[in-house]
């Protein structure tokens, strides 16, 4: 009677460690749940704004002008439908939604978002009086005039707040936290410490995605290698804001400022193309490499000492948060 006993529940011991690990379901099948799922969800919902997005479309191919509703609705979509999707596996996982990245809006959340929008466009403008003084921008005046500026800027806000908000879910959300942990679990089977594990793992995430993010660009019809680049290591910079404090709050708010303060603030172009309804009529002038061209200020080689800068001010004013990977890490404040 042991015996029939120990056989019928060997299969249900076999199976279990398959999906399961010691700190819950295995990374690898949190990352198969949340990729297919979200791409389903994210098809249906904005197939059945088909209609609208590709007028929209057309609109940026005849005028080479992006509307404002139409990162909005995209990536207001997208970053709806991951956090719905991203829920659910918390559940499953019988973990913290917050541990993948948005957490509840406490007063240091508030605080840092805020942060994070006061670097975004001091920096960008930092640039933007670089590229002035060095002769390779000009401004031709305002485009925008009265309750104008008022109702655009605001509608270009809630856009590229929508734009962080999934591009930073996606790249560096659950997908991060997830192939983070699946890194750590491999690199504990090799024997090494705990503490080391997780750095590994994090930084092998974070490296993976930060040149994903950059290729992704590739996509834009007037990037650069130097837009290409820089994408890819503010990818890591915005990493490192999330090493530090276990927290986006701090990344978007500072993709949400940068992105506003230089499509809508400033009309620059942007990987080829310009907002409609921007403020400020700008055109860039001399070499590539110093302007930019159509890739916009983020195409420039000036943009590097940006990223410097941006990386310094993430290492002197986030410090490293109870909870956060670079304390579980057990890494040292700079």
């Amino acid at each position: 009677m042991q015996d029939d006993q120990n056989t019928d529940a060997s299969p249900r011991n076999g199976v279990r460690p398959f999906f399961f690990g010691h700190d819950g379901l295995r990374a690898i099948w949190s990352i198969l749940l949340f990729l297919p799922l979200t791409f389903v969800l994210g098809r249906v919902i904005l197939g059945a704004l088909g209609g609208y997005l590709h007028r929209q479309q057309l609109v940026m191919k005849n005028t080479g002008e992006l509307p404002v509703t139409f990162p909005l609705l995209v990536d207001g979509v997208l970053f709806a439908v991951a956090a719905l999707v991203a829920f659910l596996i918390s559940r499953i996982e019988k973990r913290s939604f917050g541990k993948y990245g948005v957490d509840a809006l406490r007063p240091n959340r508030i605080r840092q978002f805020s942060a994070g929008l006061a670097i975004g466009i001091t920096t960008m403008c930092l640039l933007m009086l670089a590229l002035k003084v060095a002769g390779a921008t000009t401004f031709n005046g305002l485009l925008l005039h009265g309750t104008d500026i008022v109702k655009w800027g605001a509608l270009w806000a809630l856009a590229f707040f929508a734009v962080a908000l999934a591009e930073e879910y996606l790249m560096r959300g659950l997908l991060q936290f997830q192939l983070s942990r699946g890194v750590a679990a491999i690199a504990s089977r090799m024997g090494h410490r705990e503490p080391l594990c997780k750095r590994i793992g994090f930084w092998v995430a974070a490296g993976f995605f930060s040149l994903l993010f950059g290729l992704l660009h590739g996509n834009n019809p007037g990037e650069s290698p130097i837009g290409l680049l820089s994408a890819g290591l503010i990818g890591l910079v915005l990493a490192y804001s999330l090493w530090r404090t276990g927290s986006l709050w701090w990344a978007i708010g500072y993709h949400a400022a940068w992105d506003w303060t230089q499509s809508f603030v400033w009309g620059v172009a942007d990987s080829g193309g310009v907002s409609q309804h921007r403020l400020l009529s700008t055109h860039s002038q001399g070499p590539l490499l110093l302007s930019g061209g159509l890739t916009g200020p983020e195409g420039s080689i000036l943009v590097l000492a940006i990223i410097l800068l941006v990386t310094a001010i993430v290492a002197l004013t986030l410090k490293p948060e109870p909870g956060s990977p670079a304390a579980e890490s057990n890494v040292p404040s700079l």
